[in-house]
């Protein structure tokens, strides 16, 4: 149908794909623990709108030229990098009280602020776009008929799928942050483990290879 092939199969290595960890899943987590489901859920749609754009710019072969082009590579990289160092650092820089008596003081981000960190967060990494354009393909008949409307198909439903286990770390994030707010040292370290993961993630992108 549409000229897609193998349309289980590539549901099911979505969803396993989806569940793989990654800068992504950790941006959710952290607002979920940290805010609750409501912000954990925005966070959800900030990383699905950037699949979006993603999956639009791969169909109509914007990504090809991430893929071409050493130059665009490179400064897509460069960008991501800093701004995962950045919430890393955001992170570890950070401190709670750890008196008892001292009611957590972490403002609130904002929802429309999650929303676009999510979205940054998930467009800030080329190794996404041209993950698309090896993956995507695979699953789309030479002979299609429209190749594009194919492509913007099979993304939805990788999207459609990616944000039913983006909601189900939400939903667990939050439950289990719930229960760990009012032990401020755990609530210290956690923030800590997350920034040097962040850190992490965006070391491990700078030194990413185009392919």
């Amino acid at each position: 149908m549409f000229g897609i092939t193998d349309l289980g199969l590539f549901i099911v290595s979505g969803l396993a794909l989806n569940m793989l960890p990654g800068p992504d899943s950790l941006f959710i987590i952290r607002h979920s623990a940290a805010q609750g489901f409501r912000a954990g859920s925005v966070a959800c749609f900030g990383v699905g709108a950037g699949i979006c754009f993603h999956v639009i710019a791969a169909a109509f072969g914007l990504s090809a030229i991430l893929a071409t082009s050493a130059a665009a590579f490179t400064a897509v990289k460069i960008v991501g990098c800093v701004y995962l160092l950045y919430l890393g650092a955001m992170l570890l820089i950070s401190r709670e009280s750890d008196d008892p008596e001292r009611p957590l003081t972490t403002p609130a981000v904002p929802l429309l602020t999650i929303f676009y960190q999510g979205f940054l967060t998930n467009i800030l990494n080329p190794k996404v776009a041209l993950f698309f354009l090896a993956f995507v393909p695979q699953f789309i008949a030479a002979d299609a008929p429209n190749k594009p409307f194919a492509f913007l198909l099979l993304g939805l439903i990788f999207n459609i799928n990616g944000m039913l286990w983006c909601h189900f770390l939400a939903w667990s994030s939050s439950s289990v942050g719930g229960q760990l707010k009012q032990n401020k040292k755990l609530v210290n370290y956690l923030s800590k483990a997350t920034g040097c993961l962040f850190l992490y993630f965006g070391v491990r992108l700078a030194l990413s290879r185009q392919v």
